[in-house]
């Protein structure tokens, strides 16, 4: 399978890939079709696509840097998602062409093995069967009903690996077999063997973590987020096709907020507060400063939207807060203005600047 490399934002030249997403609807919201154009949104990721493999990536160093502006996005993601690999060596040089959803897969089925070793989860359900003996409660309504039968409806609990979370397990290792091969997931399959089968709803996931099923929040977590992500493509039987790509503008906030709580744990993240009637969300709430991060590319302050000066002061008067910041990744140039918002007692100081995220140091 040969590998390609796509620029977030910019047009695709490939004619077959262009028919194949203009012929695809699922892959429509992620794809800007313009006059004789179509481009990738602020979307970065894999797209798997018969036999042919595609990045996109984000361009934070120059164009021809392939390889350094994927490492980059990598990085990123694991880093805003908060993923520890196992291997360090999965980003070498001869790794290079494993697909970004491959990873998370050996990363989700290497860790819940590893868990499953130590014990698997179990949960008191409570179960009404009808049995031929007596257990636990006697159901009196039912057995009226079933009075002429031997068999006796009880209502009892059981200790049983038969539980929502396994449940949810077992529900994304039958959907991530679709498009991987790796052993490791079959062999978790195997284990939940007593299982029952279900399909989730992940928008509206309602599984309870506490100290009996702790260690396995990271494993629900990864899962997750790869079920978010993942975009089946396929239109035929034999056809194993998706795409597994990611919001640059969530990756963006993520990562940044992610580096700003190791710095300060006290950071608050999507911090949301009513002021009347009047919603407010930003991005980062620190003790001293506010900062909205803007995945977009800028060049000065005469870029600079009149809604984004807006959202800022409001943040900075309703906060109590007189400095706010705007971050931008930097995107091959660097963006530094500072400009006051309001005047007299209601200034707030609005800063302009950009991340470099093709540093190699600490940010």
């Amino acid at each position: 399978m040969s590998m390609n490399y796509l620029y977030e934002n910019q047009p695709i030249l490939d004619a077959k890939l262009k028919e194949y997403i203009n012929n695809n609807q699922t892959l429509h919201p992620y794809f800007e079709n313009g006059f004789h154009t179509l481009k990738p949104k602020n979307v970065c990721g894999f797209l798997s696509l018969k036999d042919e493999s595609y990045f996109i990536v984000p361009k934070i160093v120059n164009s021809d840097a392939n390889e350094k502006n994927l490492d980059i996005f990598l990085y990123m993601l694991l880093y805003a998602y908060d993923i520890r690999l196992k291997n360090e060596d999965i980003f070498s040089a001869s790794n290079k062409q494993r697909q970004l959803f491959e990873i998370f897969i050996r990363l989700f089925a290497d860790t819940l093995l590893d868990e499953f070793k130590r014990g698997v989860f179990k949960q008191y359900i409570n179960i009404q069967e009808n049995l031929r003996f007596l257990r636990g409660k006697y159901l009196i309504e039912k057995n009226f009903a079933n009075f002429h039968r031997q068999n006796i409806f009880c209502e009892f609990d059981e200790f049983s690996i038969d539980n929502p979370l396994n449940r949810f397990f077992l529900y994304a290792i039958r959907i991530f077999k679709k498009f991987s091969h790796y052993p490791n997931l079959h062999r978790c399959e195997a284990i939940l063997d007593e299982v029952t089968p279900k399909t989730f709803n992940i928008d509206n996931l309602q599984i309870h973590f506490d100290r009996m099923n702790s260690r396995y929040k990271k494993n629900f977590e990864v899962a997750l987020m790869i079920l978010h992500h993942l975009i089946p493509t396929t239109t035929s039987a034999n056809e194993k096709s998706f795409a597994f790509v990611f919001d640059m503008s969530e990756v963006f906030e993520k990562f940044v907020a992610k580096i700003l709580q190791d710095i300060d744990p006290t950071t608050k993240i999507q911090h949301q507060k009513n002021f009347g009637n009047l919603q407010l969300k930003p991005d980062i709430v620190t003790d001293t400063f506010i900062i909205d991060t803007k995945y977009k590319t800028i060049q000065n302050k005469d870029d600079l939207a009149t809604a984004d000066k807006y959202q800022m002061f409001a943040y900075g008067t309703n906060f109590k807060r007189k400095d706010v910041m705007l971050l931008y990744p930097k995107h091959l140039k660097d963006v530094k203005e500072d400009l006051q918002l309001g005047k007299d007692n209601d200034t707030i100081y609005l800063q302009m600047r950009s991340l470099d995220l093709s540093y190699d140091g600490e940010y």
